[in-house]
């Protein structure tokens, strides 16, 4: 029998593994169990579910989807998150208005605030359920749900935009990133005083007292689905840099109206009596090089 000298003291108990739950795409079939006949039916809530997801993979052709991983976010974290999202979209598009203003009047159009329409959804998604639309989605081949499967890691969620617009997405990263700053890890002083205070609050033969940390809420963006193509998060970043596609088109405009507009400005400046002088001084230009070409060699 062992005494009350062999107990053991807190500093030699063994350690306890805490294992933290993982979540993780799996692409393979369902398992058809023989004793089980008939395909397997999902409850009202995962059929919405499923449904829901499978629309948001189909959108993704016409509407850019950001994958995130989050951590530790409360409801009302979630609901700031939202406002903070639906405010960078109406500062956005009230800068974008009022740095273009109207043909038809001096001042600037007046600025309407965006619709629910307009503004981006935040949803967070069921990793596991997600996986399975992603299995059954036609519009993808098998190694682009591989790439999807292996990008996605941890706890899911999904904002969707109405329209590819890079300037609007450039704001709203910079909002996220500015409302939820990346999670710093501690240091190893934080530890040790960590460690010091849990040994000085142990009294033996009493439970210790459980304290729940102050949870600090983590948003990581992993990457994208846009226009059918997978973006890493890299590439998001790249993306939000481009202009608009109105821009753009009017660089391309810009690009083949350019050779045009010289030569009509060459035109112009050389009509009437200045178009005399230009070919002359063009015939004199030529003169010295094809008296060097008649010149006999020496």
């Amino acid at each position: 029998m062992l005494g009350s000298s062999s107990r053991l003291l807190p500093s030699s108990r063994p350690a306890v593994l805490v294992q933290s739950r993982t979540y993780a795409i799996s692409l393979r079939p369902p398992v058809v169990y023989p004793n089980k006949t008939g395909p397997r039916r999902y409850g009202e809530r995962k059929t919405y579910l499923y449904n829901q997801y499978t629309r948001l993979l189909q959108s993704s052709f016409d509407r850019p989807l950001l994958l995130f991983q989050h951590s530790d976010f409360s409801a009302n974290r979630l609901i700031q998150l939202r406002a903070d999202i639906a405010e960078a979209v109406a500062k956005h598009a009230k800068s974008t208005a009022a740095a273009a203003p109207s043909l038809s009047a001096p001042g600037p159009a007046p600025v309407s605030s965006p619709g629910p329409e307009d503004v981006p959804t935040f949803t967070v998604l069921r990793t596991s359920l997600f996986g399975v639309a992603l299995r059954e989605m036609n519009q993808f081949d098998d190694a682009m749900r591989a790439e999807i499967a292996k990008t996605v890691n941890g706890s899911l969620a999904v904002l969707s935009f109405p329209q590819l617009n890079p300037p609007q997405l450039k704001a709203v990263l910079r909002v996220l990133a500015r409302s939820i700053p990346p999670r710093q890890p501690k240091t190893q002083a934080q530890i040790d005083e960590e460690k010091k205070a849990a040994e000085a609050a142990f009294v033996p033969g009493r439970r210790p007292k459980r304290q729940r940390p102050t949870p600090i809420p983590d948003l990581k963006l992993l990457g994208a689905l846009i226009e059918g193509r997978l973006f890493k998060a890299e590439g998001v970043q790249s993306v939000a840099e481009l202009p608009t596609l109105d821009g753009l088109r009017a660089q391309i405009v810009g690009l083949l109206s350019a050779p045009a507009m010289q030569l009509s400005m060459v035109l112009n400046e050389a009509s009437g009596a200045k178009l005399a002088r230009t070919l002359e001084g063009f015939k004199k230009s030529l003169e010295p090089q094809e008296q060097a070409g008649d010149a006999p060699p020496s």
